[in-house]
């Protein structure tokens, strides 16, 4: 018999990518990876995996339903920081419900955030509205868009992600020098946990939703590695570069003056992973993630392969 095939939009991405491998590394499925560019490094690098390499555009949706036809699953996930548009995120969302239903997919797992809005409203003067529309763009999005593929009939496994531990390589969020000479570990969460994961872990914990068939369709899960506050997360650095790292909480209203794109859609976000900190917790339990992946990784585990490519400047 012929493997399902699960089709992964963003296969050369943290998420999509993560998931591909997890796929080959399991060998029940097998993975087609969707991509705008399969003659990238990246997507030649998983053609040499064996694994399926399609062209497509999530802005257009008749590739997409072209790289869905005939398969059982389908990932999906949009990119807020490409384009900074949440417009486009939700166009994005309905493209990919549509094809998914055309297609006759018989799982997707949308890979999701809340809708801030909910507990926020856009009312709410605690947190400052942004693009008149949102509190925080690249989660609200991404949570309006749950309602599309339920509209559109899709079975569907919302996944609510945690923030990547990856983010301190690739995002510059790793520590930086104060004037003192002291490295700081800089978060807007004051003593509040931040639930965290590998990115590599995302796409395992997605492979462990796929491989429990139709389990888990309909529901809402979130995952994380560990929930950990900024003065852990700056201890576990401190032994895994072997130079102390001080926390320093910044308020979010400073952080919002940083200035960098997105400064103030981040701060938005700590302040609400912040203010609801048992909530967004609550929301992304360790030991249902550890049940999809029994290979889940602490942030010490994770820094142990990787913290020497963390940028210290």
């Amino acid at each position: 018999m012929s493997k399902k095939i699960i089709a992964v939009v963003g296969a050369t991405g943290a998420q999509g990518g993560a998931l591909v491998r997890a796929i080959v590394a399991r060998g029940d499925f097998a993975a087609r990876a969707i991509t705008r560019k399969p003659d990238s490094d990246k997507a030649r690098a998983l053609a040499q995996l064996g694994v399926e390499v399609v062209a497509a555009d999530i802005d257009d949706p008749a590739s997409v339903r072209k790289a869905f036809a005939g398969a059982h699953g389908a990932f999906c996930v949009t990119n807020f920081w490409e384009h900074f548009s949440a417009e486009k995120e939700l166009a994005q969302a309905g493209n990919m419900a549509k094809a998914a239903k055309e297609a006759g997919v018989a799982h997707v797992i949308w890979s999701t955030f809340e809708d801030t809005r909910l507990r926020v409203p856009l009312s709410d003067a605690r947190m400052p509205t942004l693009k008149e529309k949102y509190k925080v763009p690249h989660f609200d999005a991404k949570g309006e868009a749950n309602q599309l593929f339920s509209a559109a009939g899709v079975p569907t496994t919302l996944l609510n992600t945690s923030f990547y531990w990856d983010n301190l390589i690739s995002f510059g969020m790793g520590p930086k020098k104060r004037d003192d000479g002291k490295l700081s570990f800089v978060l807007p969460m004051a003593d509040k946990k931040l639930p965290g994961i590998a990115a590599e872990d995302i796409g395992k914990c997605a492979y462990g939703v796929f491989a429990q068939g139709g389990a888990l369709i309909g529901k809402s899960v979130g995952i994380a590695g560990e929930h950990l506050t900024g003065a852990q997360m700056a201890a576990a650095l401190s032994k895994a570069i072997g130079q102390e790292v001080v926390y320093d909480y910044v308020p979010p209203e400073v952080y919002r003056t940083f200035g960098f794109p997105g400064a103030d859609d981040l701060a938005n976000m700590f302040q609400y992973k912040r203010d609801f900190e048992n909530e967004y917790c609550a929301a992304r339990s360790i030991e249902f993630s550890r049940s999809v992946n029994p290979e889940l990784q602490s942030f010490a585990q994770w820094l142990e392969r990787n913290g020497s490519r963390i940028a210290l400047s």
